[in-house]
């Protein structure tokens, strides 16, 4: 696996990770941004596809992904390394809730369905997701994938992530109401902290390396 170093451009407010990663199984590549702008995904999964431009846009982000993937085995590969990608490009921006909220939550409904998210950006990775899919997939993409996109997600961008399905029978609304309630989440996590720049009350975290001989 190769695995090239995040850019940051700054220029004026804006700060973009910029990222390819690569594997025997798939290539990535992906732009992020905080601030909104252009969405643009290609990973040859129509409904991830549309999942991502969901995430993306509620969020309030620019996001450019694509990725090329061994579909012919199956899905799983591309919407992991998705993730994984999209995580550390996050984490790269966001690397702790240092001058922003930290803690962020949202419901989301899509008719029938609702879902909620709780993300707390505190350095420790965690994801729980409570709720099932009837249908093996939608579209392309497994179902089972989804809860596999957002753990790994999270254990990239370093954050904790609770999700709950709370209601819902079409699949394709819980999905998606499921990533709408994520992306509004993670977008008041995002916000400046107006108090004390430091989001914990243990204050920023430091290591060092006890001198030899002592």
């Amino acid at each position: 696996m190769s695995e090239q170093s995040i850019q940051n451009e700054k220029g004026g407010q804006s700060q973009i990770a910029r990222l390819r990663r690569t594997t025997r199984e798939t290539d990535v590549t992906i732009a992020l941004s905080f601030l909104p702008g252009a969405i643009d995904i290609k990973t040859g999964i129509g409904f991830f596809d549309h999942m991502l431009t969901q995430l993306a846009f509620h969020a309030g982000w620019s996001l450019e992904l694509s990725c090329k993937g061994d579909l012919d085995v199956d899905d799983h590969h591309s919407v992991e390394d998705c993730a994984i990608a999209l995580g550390k490009a996050f984490a790269k921006l966001a690397p702790s809730g240092a001058g922003r909220q930290r803690f962020g939550y949202a419901y989301a409904p899509m008719d029938e369905a609702l879902a909620r998210a709780v993300i707390d950006i505190s350095g420790r990775s965690y994801c729980v997701l409570s709720g099932t899919f009837t249908s093996p997939s939608i579209g392309a993409l497994s179902t089972s994938n989804i809860a596999h996109f957002f753990q790994s997600f999270a254990a990239n961008a370093n954050l904790t992530l609770h999700l709950d399905i709370l209601r819902g029978e079409n699949d394709h609304h819980k999905a998606e109401a499921l990533f709408k309630a994520a992306a509004l989440a993670l977008k008041s996590a995002l916000e400046p902290r107006a108090q004390a720049p430091s989001a914990s009350t243990k204050g920023e975290t430091t290591f060092s390396t006890p001198e030899e001989g002592k």
